[in-house]
C-alpha cells in the first residue's frame, strides 16, 4: 500500500520491533540504491520534508540521508509490501548514494537492462551545454532541435528498412541508434523518458 501520514500506524511495527527495513530505488532507472531502517518518526519525517530519512541504529536517532554529504534522496513515493513489514522508497538521488562514493551500495552487481537505459539518459542529459568538441552527443546538441529531429527521422526509417528486409543484426543496431537519438531529442525538448512512460501508463489504464 502507498504510505501517507494517515496510515503510518497501520504498518506491522510491533512485529518488527518498531523498525522496518527500507529499500531505496532510483525512481527513474529502477536501480536499487541502498537499504536502511525506518521507525514511525522516520516515515513521518520523510513524508513531511520530502527527504528520505532513516532511524540510525548506531546513532539511535533519526538520520536524513545526505545530512552531512548533501547526497540527499528526494522522495517520489513510499509504500509497504503485502505484509506491511517492509518499505520501498522511490527517490531521485542527488549525487552518489553509497558512502564509498558509488552510485549504489550494490556497485559490484550487474544492472538490469532497463536500468542501463536510465543510466544512459543521465549521461546524455549531462552533455547538454558541454563543449561540442567533447563528444558526439554535445556536438549534436549544438546543432539544434531541427537537426536532432532529423536524425530521429533518419534512424526511424533505417530501423523500419532493416525490419522489412529481415536483417536482425542491422535491426538491433538501428534500433539502438533510434533509441539513443530519441533520448537526445527528448532532452533537447526539456523532456525525459519518464514523461513518455507517464503517457504509456495512462493509455494502459484505459
Amino acid at each position: 500500500m502507498k504510505i501517507n501520514k494517515d496510515n503510518i500506524a497501520e504498518l506491522a511495527w510491533q512485529k518488527m520491533d518498531n523498525l522496518l527495513p527500507c529499500i531505496v530505488q532510483n525512481a527513474i532507472s529502477g536501480k536499487v540504491l541502498m537499504q536502511g531502517y525506518m521507525n514511525q518518526d522516520a516515515v513521518a519525517h520523510t513524508l513531511e520534508t520530502g527527504k528520505v530519512t532513516f532511524f540510525s541504529r548506531s546513532k539511535q536517532r533519526l538520520w536524513t540521508k545526505g545530512e552531512t554529504s548533501n547526497n540527499t534522496l528526494d522522495l517520489v513515493e513510499i509504500s509497504a509490501d503485502c505484509d506491511q513489514d517492509s518499505i520501498l522508497v522511490l527517490a531521485h538521488p542527488n549525487g552518489p548514494t553509497c558512502h564509498t562514493g558509488a552510485e549504489t551500495c550494490w556497485f559490484d552487481s550487474a544492472s538490469a537492462d532497463l536500468s542501463f537505459i536510465g543510466e544512459l539518459e543521465q549521461v546524455i542529459a549531462s552533455r547538454k551545454g558541454a563543449d561540442p568538441e567533447s563528444s558526439y552527443t554535445a556536438h549534436l546538441y549544438s546543432k539544434g532541435i531541427k537537426r536532432i529531429a532529423q536524425k530521429v527521422g533518419e534512424e526511424g526509417v533505417e530501423t523500419a528498412l532493416a525490419a522489412t528486409v529481415k536483417d536482425l543484426e542491422e535491426l538491433k543496431n538501428e534500433s539502438a541508434d533510434l533509441l539513443y537519438h530519441l533520448i537526445v531529442l527528448l532532452q533537447a525538448s526539456d523532456l525525459n523518458l519518464s514523461d513518455v512512460v507517464k503517457v504509456l501508463r495512462e493509455r494502459h489504464a484505459k
